[in-house]
């Protein structure tokens, strides 16, 4: 039966990162993801990178094709009924600034990294059930059961990392006594596109409209990202190119600018929905990405909460493997949840000021009319909203 350091349920963002920061310390480890590597290399998701997030490739010598074809950000744009405005992110975090760079490519960069470097990634290894992960670490090994085309394996690991997403195996694995978990469901969902056609704007374009939501996101120099706010139950059949189109002109209509339109390459419609388990850890099974925590995308935290989660874990794995100090993975779960109710803050904040509810309430329309008001008019507002969308710094865990 083979073993390794660290096993580690999911080749997302969250799991490939952390192979390659543990790579880096000589920590073994063994990756198995349930998709092949064609789907987890072209699923669009997130495209905005945190600056430290794109410090974190730097340092792992993996942004080289990032700054390439990645389009660096310096700022937003904020819309309200046809009135525009720029923060400046620079302006108020001391230069700092973003990457648009999608996730599907920071996944391909990942997997090239880890597949050159000869380590261990299996595609199609699809997970059914992890044992053994209850107990302190260093009594007993936990496995992970698998199955390769048809054929079925299992892993010893020192530890097991499930980075498998919110519908992944590994938290279903936990006993629902160990875990408490918070959440909730918003009343409208995002229509996205991606489109063939040049970007209108230079940055994102966040824009609230008496008929909802949009936004003008880039992917490259000829490839756009938009989104509509719709209805939840909504089916992507009722929504034609053209009339998707229709209502984004709409939407995103301020003086003096016009949207450019394009062949529809993809379309979908996602639910929004907040979600934490707390805590992170249960025994040797440490949970990360997804897998812990689900936030609205408005504030463009979900990739980047994964890479920060993974980075504190590396770390206090690290400490481990080489010393036996245990301080760094006893701390895991409170150094992750305190940044990640910061972002859920921001993201409901971001999510609450940008949408309709759906409801007659004239009172919360005048409070959101207020709040969108401060955000442009106060400077220590609009710092605000810059620090956390340039990515809050992590916390060093207690020593």
């Amino acid at each position: 039966m083979p073993e390794t350091q660290v096993g580690i349920v999911g080749a997302g963002p969250a799991g490939l990162m952390l192979g390659e920061l543990l790579a880096a310390a000589d920590v073994e480890t063994v990756i198995l993801e349930d998709r092949s590597r064609d789907y987890v290399e072209s699923r669009v998701r997130a495209g905005v990178l945190e600056h430290g997030t794109v410090e974190r490739m730097d340092a792992l010598g993996l942004g080289s094709r990032m700054h390439r074809d990645g389009l660096v950000h310096h700022g937003i744009y904020l819309q309200f009924n046809g009135e525009r405005h720029h923060i400046d992110f620079g302006e108020h975090t001391g230069g700092k600034s973003i990457m648009v760079y999608g996730q599907q490519e920071v996944v391909k960069d990942l997997v090239a990294a880890r597949l050159a470097g000869q380590r261990d990634l299996n595609f199609e290894a699809k997970v059914s059930r992890i044992t053994d992960f209850n107990g302190p670490l260093g009594e007993g090994m936990p496995t992970v059961h698998y199955s390769v085309s048809g054929l079925d394996k299992e892993l010893n690991c020192q530890i097991v990392v499930g980075a498998d997403g919110y519908h992944g195996v590994s938290r279903q694995m936990v006993s629902p006594g160990s875990m408490r978990t918070y959440s909730r469901e918003y009343p409208y969902a995002w229509l996205g596109i991606l489109a063939e056609v040049e970007p209108s704007t230079d940055e994102l374009i966040y824009a609230f409209h008496d008929r909802g939501f949009a936004m003008h996101s880039l992917r490259s120099p000829s490839v756009s990202r938009l989104y509509l706010q719709v209805d939840p139950t909504d089916s992507i059949d009722a929504w034609s190119d053209e009339r998707i189109w229709e209502e984004l002109q709409v939407r995103l209509h301020a003086g003096g600018w016009s949207l450019k339109e394009g062949p529809v390459l993809e379309k979908g419609i996602t639910p929004m929905r907040s979600f934490v388990t707390e805590p992170m850890r249960f025994g040797r099974l440490f949970l990360a990405g997804d897998a812990a925590h689900i936030v609205p995308p408005t504030g463009a935290k979900g990739l980047n909460l994964a890479v920060t989660d993974v980075v504190v874990l590396a770390a206090a794995l690290i400490d481990y493997f080489r010393s036996g100090d245990q301080r760094g993975l006893d701390q895991y779960s409170d150094s992750c949840l305190k940044r990640i109710w910061q972002a859920q803050n921001f993201s409901t904040m971001m999510t609450t000021l940008l949408h309709l509810d759906g409801t007659d309430d004239q009172f919360g329309r005048r409070l959101q009319r207020a709040r969108q008001q401060q955000v442009v008019n106060s400077r220590s507002a609009a710092k605000t909203l810059s620090e956390n969308y340039v990515g809050l710094p992590l916390a060093e865990p207690n020593r």
